[in-house]
């Protein structure tokens, strides 16, 4: 029995060696945490001045291929609805003021981030309060926002 499951696992060894030898992913310690964290807020004031400035050429690879936003309404947008939306002017919570900010950093690296904003609803030209999560990743080419997700405080 042993010498089959053996047998049944080299097609895979054969494939992909260095992923049967690989150690796991380890969370970042408390330094590395820390660098995520500034590398990330940084991430978020270039994501803003992108969506304020309406500079699609910018915004476009701060994106993840795969983004979804969830709206407090239950709408999702991907990638290409959301820059239709920033080139538009709508308001987003990219852009909007952030408080209560908690960050959470997990490996990857990948750095969970909610807090709660203002954010003007156009059609009745009145502010509301939203509490949102953002999950930023790390991509090739630096920081991406992967998937975002507000709801409308009552």
């Amino acid at each position: 029995m042993r010498r089959r499951t053996l047998l049944g696992a080299l097609p895979l060894l054969a494939m992909a060696p260095e992923a049967a030898l690989a150690h796991p992913p380890r969370q970042p310690d408390s330094a590395e945490a820390k660098k995520f964290i500034e590398e990330v807020t940084d991430f978020r004031v270039k994501l803003a001045k992108a969506v304020l400035a309406k500079d699609f050429a910018a915004l476009r690879p701060l994106y993840a291929d795969s983004f979804t936003h969830t709206h407090g309404s239950g709408k999702i947008d991907n990638k290409d609805a959301r820059l239709v939306a920033a080139m538009a002017g709508e308001p987003l919570i990219e852009a909007a003021p952030a408080t209560d900010l908690s960050f959470r950093v997990f490996t990857g690296p990948t750095v969970v981030v909610t807090g709660k904003s203002p954010i003007l609803n156009v059609k009745e030209q009145k502010t509301y309060d939203f509490r949102w999560v953002c999950v930023y990743v790390t991509a090739k080419d630096g920081w991406q926002l992967a998937v975002s997700q507000a709801t409308r405080l009552i």
